[in-house]
């Protein structure tokens, strides 16, 4: 049997210096090999650069702005005049080899003026003396002509593109960030598209998360993407989901928040209402402030109560969102009678969701419907800000009670834990117990995981104790959780617990 050999890379010579290029590959821009090459085997290569498509323009920029070292002076006349957005913008010709568009459209405006394009593109690689360049000839301009539809591309964005093009430490400004983001991605300007994107990530906030993510996923940025939905995944329950801006949220990216492992909530209710105020922003767009939550509640209320609000066909474009949250993590009596009476949810969730408790509860807490921890158990909060040395909050979950707590033991050490409180002790808010089923049972089989995410200099750190097991009790040996410990200098720290009950 014959061995197979790869294909022999023969080569071309091209003029007197040796000059080659492998006979499939395209145009490389490498131009004094193309000239050679034309001389040598009398081919006319002028059509070259009329075909744009062809041309490798990264690798030709490349060789243009790494020939041409020289900058232009206060004195030196544009010799390219760009007319673009209604103006005539006067640039010069090593400065527009920074851009992709700018290279086609000069190249295609010299093939045009030219009969021989190749030689005027080869003249800009030949390094002029300090002689020859006190000879100045008359400058010979070159029009080209942009058309742009982007609605972002404003003119002081656009120019602050142009200007990047003559330095590096141009200042951009956070009110134009968005228009030079898109002059950048019509002007094939990687870097300073990738500047926009830097200083578009460290400045998410509730009013630019909306512009700032559609922006992302227009011109292909997974970077700014994923930046913008891990920011909400931590700010959506605490601070956007408090303000006005909440509105301005896309469903789709709400839903992938609302999937997320990594979403933060200080509780599952909390989340909830979030996107209860959402829904109602959507339907009420003149308000300017967000409502009180009683509002809200009286909103869905007038509704005919023939009809629950999701079954209605104003409601089911919101149902997908609905089905991401973990509503069988709402326990409290009062939170439920809330869900009941709001006239919100189809009568199918309401009876599945009050069934599950009263099994759950006639079975000592075992939660039989919930098998994974990551997507379907519950979830509590804790927001540390650098302000308090201990942090603490009292939980009841079917008859058990926690004390969910975060220490600081220095500038920047932390840790995290979890411990099972007797239904008897004093301490223990009213608001916990006070309509609360009181379990007798000395241990509890408990699956947890404590995380604990921060933001660092535009990274975020997560940290995390894993899928742990392990039974509570009520003596001292046994009722206290496993701690996560970090260092981090982040601020604030967002520390979620998140356990199911497994059958035991």
């Amino acid at each position: 049997m014959l061995s197979q050999h790869p294909p022999r890379l023969d080569r071309k010579i091209s003029g007197l210096n040796d000059r080659w290029r492998f006979p499939r590959e395209h145009y490389l821009g490498d131009l004094l090999g193309l000239s050679q090459y034309s001389r040598a085997t009398g081919v006319d290569i002028s059509d070259e650069l009329k075909m744009l498509d062809r041309l490798h323009i990264p690798q030709l920029q490349k060789i243009l702005t790494g020939s041409i070292k020289r900058k232009p002076s206060q004195d030196t006349l544009a010799d390219v005049t760009l007319e673009c957005l209604g103006f005539k913008w006067e640039l010069h010709q090593p400065q527009l080899f920074h851009s992709g568009t700018l290279t086609k459209l000069y190249i295609s405006a010299l093939s045009q003026k030219h009969t021989d394009p190749l030689r005027e593109l080869e003249k800009l690689l030949i390094t002029e003396s300090p002689k020859e360049q006190t000879k100045k000839s008359p400058v010979k301009k070159i029009v080209i002509s942009l058309k742009i539809n982007d609605p972002l591309v404003t003119k002081n964005a656009f120019a602050t593109a142009l200007k990047s093009l003559y330095s590096n430490e141009t200042i951009l400004h956070i009110d134009d960030v968005l228009g030079v983001l898109a002059s950048a991605h019509i002007l094939q300007f990687s870097s300073l598209f990738k500047r926009c994107v830097s200083l578009m990530k460290d400045g998410i906030s509730p009013c630019t998360i909306q512009p700032y993510y559609t922006a992302a996923c227009k011109y292909n940025e997974e970077l700014l993407v994923t930046a913008c939905e891990k920011w909400l995944e931590m700010n959506l329950v605490p601070l956007i989901g408090k303000q006005i801006y909440l509105r301005t949220i896309p469903q789709e990216l709400l839903q992938k928040v609302l999937k997320s492992q990594r979403l933060f909530t200080f509780n599952e209710f909390d989340l909830l209402k979030t996107a209860l105020y959402w829904v109602y922003l959507q339907l009420n767009l003149k308000l300017q402030t967000i409502p009180i939550y009683e509002t809200v509640l009286a909103f869905f209320g007038s509704f005919p109560k023939k009809c629950p609000f999701l079954e209605r066909e104003l409601g089911q474009k919101f149902l997908p969102v609905f089905q991401c949250l973990r509503l069988h993590g709402i326990t409290n009596s009062k939170d439920l009678e809330n869900i009941k009476h709001i006239n919100f949810f189809p009568e199918t969730w309401i009876v599945r969701i009050l069934a599950n408790h009263y099994h759950a509860l006639e079975s000592g807490g075992d939660m039989f419907q919930v098998r994974d921890l990551s997507t379907q158990g519950i979830r509590f909060g804790l927001l540390i800000n650098q302000e308090n040395k201990i942090y603490s909050e009292m939980i009841g979950v079917y008859g058990f009670f926690f004390e969910i707590k975060g220490i600081k033991h220095g500038n920047c050490s932390y840790s995290f834990s979890m411990q099972r409180i007797k239904y008897s002790e004093m301490n223990l808010p009213a608001v916990v117990y006070e309509r609360s089923p009181v379990s007798l049972r000395p241990e509890r089989l408990i699956k947890y995981e404590i995380r604990a995410q921060s933001l660092v200099d535009g990274n975020w750190e997560e940290f995390s104790t894993n899928t742990l097991t392990q039974k509570f009790g009520l003596i001292k040996s046994n009722n206290k959780s496993h701690s996560l410990k970090i260092e981090t200098v982040g601020n604030p720290i967002f520390v979620t617990f998140v356990f199911i009950f497994p059958i035991s």
